[in-house]
């Protein structure tokens, strides 16, 4: 079942790569979407795919890369994804 989920993480994700490896597992699962910083220190993504993949990104990302520390990750579902193509890093 294809998907879309909205993510909005925090902890120390910044500076830290996550954003380069949430680009890394998205495109490993062949999911669609992107990843950017937020002023307040948050990471927000947007995943599409199918949801078990988008799942399995989730849980990838609540790990992070080393050197990072995920507190929390809000996330709210869509089960209409809006058909991005490719998954980039927003700057």
């Amino acid at each position: 079942m294809k998907a879309r989920a909205h993510l909005y993480i925090s902890g120390r994700v910044q500076g830290v790569y996550y954003r380069a490896f949430t680009q890394e597992v998205a495109i490993s699962l062949g999911l669609n979407g992107w990843v950017r910083n937020l002023h307040d220190g948050r990471v927000e993504a947007v995943l599409e795919g199918e949801k078990s993949l988008i799942q399995k990104a989730v849980e990838k990302c609540r790990q992070g890369p080393p050197y990072s520390n995920v507190s929390d990750i809000d996330i709210s579902w869509d089960e209409k994804p809006e058909g991005i193509i490719g998954f980039n890093i927003k700057y």
